[in-house]
């Protein structure tokens, strides 16, 4: 009882706020206030067949689904959702985001089949800055609602690449090439691997990463991020 009475007189003093619009937050909701969780630009990608993300990824891997959360628009304030994810020190929110995407798309069947979780991985470098990889949190998320198990430890990123954000799409190809090392290439053989990232744009980081599985018999992917940059 004490403890609970301490819980709420800290929250009046510092209370929760919603990441997008920052008021506070209600008993039950994480990070988002449901108003802003209700007008969350959704891509409602998983619904459509040959959708424009699993297009990217057309002819370039053996790519069984694709699809992004919701829309990643420069000016809207759902921008501030990515911020606070990779730049504000708010890991738990990547599992928040990463189980409400999931148990949207979970009824559909976009993991029906899939064997493993691979998020993308960061450099340890910049892990090490950061102090996490985002798109772990996400995954832990992913993981959370499907049971599947994450693998964290068979890809690594052994070029230190600058951010993508200011590149062309040229410059993103070529800043990501030779990117991604797959370590025991034999525990894949056969499988389905979801790749997991925060944020799409041109496919070329998810694409590098799926090339490090280069001659592993058999493979296929998935692709499933956060976020996609919007028109």
């Amino acid at each position: 009882m004490i403890a609970s009475w301490l819980r709420s007189l800290y929250s009046l003093f510092f209370p929760r706020c919603c990441v997008v619009c920052g008021t506070p937050l209600m008993r039950g909701e994480e990070y988002i206030c449901l108003r802003c969780n209700m007008g969350l630009p959704r891509t409602n990608f998983h619904l459509r067949e040959e959708n424009p993300v699993e297009k990217l990824f057309w002819g370039r891997i053996p790519v069984e689904r694709a699809a992004s959360y919701f829309f990643y628009h420069r000016g809207s304030d759902y921008r501030l959702i990515l911020r606070a994810l990779k730049y504000n020190g708010c890991k738990e929110l990547g599992e928040v985001m990463g189980r409400s995407m999931t148990s949207e798309l979970l009824p559909t069947g976009f993991f029906e089949g899939v064997d493993v979780i691979v998020p993308v991985p960061l450099h340890r470098k910049k892990k090490k800055l950061r102090g996490y990889n985002q798109s772990e949190w996400i995954g832990r998320g992913v993981a959370a609602v499907t049971g599947l198990p994450m693998d964290i430890t068979s890809v690594s990123r052994e070029k230190n690449t600058e951010t993508q954000t200011r590149k062309s799409i040229f410059e993103r190809w070529e800043n990501v090439e030779g990117t991604f090392i797959l370590h025991n290439p034999e525990r894949f053989t056969g499988k389905h691997v979801l790749l997991i990232d925060d944020v799409l744009t041109t496919g070329a980081t998810a694409i590098a990463c799926a090339a490090a599985f280069t001659g592993v018999d058999d493979i296929r992917f998935s692709v499933l991020t956060l976020a996609v940059a919007g028109q």
